[in-house]
């Protein structure tokens, strides 16, 4: 039986994300990956995409990899556990991407032990800028997390972290993208109203956050620091400032992203 490096339970959005990503950077060639889905077409598409192996039986790809990625919705975990309870075996390394769920609930599902590595990606992975948390089960040595940091570091940037602070994590990575890109259209629909195209302007708005996302990192330039550099006195800029603050951004991003580590740690 041929053995793939990787399987892939679940072929949605994010596994597909990570499966381009772990392809287009040279992290495993196509055949050395599996995925399942109990959706026909998501698999085919997969397939047809990236050229992967696919099965509807997740045993037949527990039995086939070598390391598995749980990428399932919440809801069903229990249920695939349950269903590849038998067929997996300690020396393979499972990594999770299942949001709000802890490595001790996991590794309950299982009767024997695993080693279970939980992490939190987003979907900049799609374009290898992707930013993963990681931590790590008991039954992890410290080669096998090294393993799996390279992995996850094929589509973008990954760290440990401590598992306290993964809803915080879901907070500022896993749904930020959703809160950026709203940022971002909100800025091209103001421009849009002084009168520059539509196209223009996304391209103006994208380009700017991303510039500035890459300033920051590159520099490690305080946010702060940035903001005071570009407002000078009497100016556009800080006028600018002075009505988000007016109008409660900062408040409304921090209430916002408490709501949704909220949520996360209620899954």
């Amino acid at each position: 039986m041929q053995l793939m490096k990787i399987g892939f339970i679940g072929c949605g959005n994010m596994a597909g994300a990570i499966i381009k990503g772990l392809i287009e950077n040279n992290i495993f060639l196509p055949e050395e990956i599996i995925a399942s889905d109990k959706n026909i077409v998501a698999l085919e598409e997969a397939k047809g995409k990236y050229g992967i192996n696919i099965t509807t039986n997740n045993n037949e790809l527990v039995l086939k990899s070598q390391m598995i990625m749980l990428a399932v919705k919440p809801q069903v975990l229990s249920a695939v556990a349950a269903e590849i309870n038998d067929t997996i075996s300690e020396n393979k390394i499972i990594i999770s991407i299942v949001a709000g769920q802890s490595i001790s609930r996991i590794e309950s599902m299982f009767d024997g032990k695993i080693k279970l590595i939980r992490t939190m990606p987003n979907t900049p992975a799609i374009c290898g800028e992707g930013m993963t948390a990681v931590c790590a089960g008991s039954n992890v040595n410290e080669y096998e997390l090294e393993y799996a940091l390279k992995i996850l570091s094929g589509f973008g940037k990954a760290e440990v972290v401590p598992e306290s602070v993964m809803d915080a994590v879901v907070a500022v990575s896993g749904s930020a993208p959703a809160y950026i890109a709203m940022f971002i259209e909100a800025m091209a629909d103001a421009a849009v109203s002084e009168g520059m195209p539509r196209v223009q302007a996304y391209k103006f708005a994208e380009q700017t956050v991303y510039g500035t996302a890459k300033l920051l990192m590159e520099t490690g330039m305080h946010p702060g620091e940035l903001k005071d550099m570009v407002c000078s006195p009497a100016g556009t800029t800080i006028e600018a400032v002075r009505v988000l603050e007016e109008k409660g951004m900062r408040s409304a991003v921090m209430e916002a992203m408490k709501a949704c580590a909220e949520v996360s740690r209620k899954l």
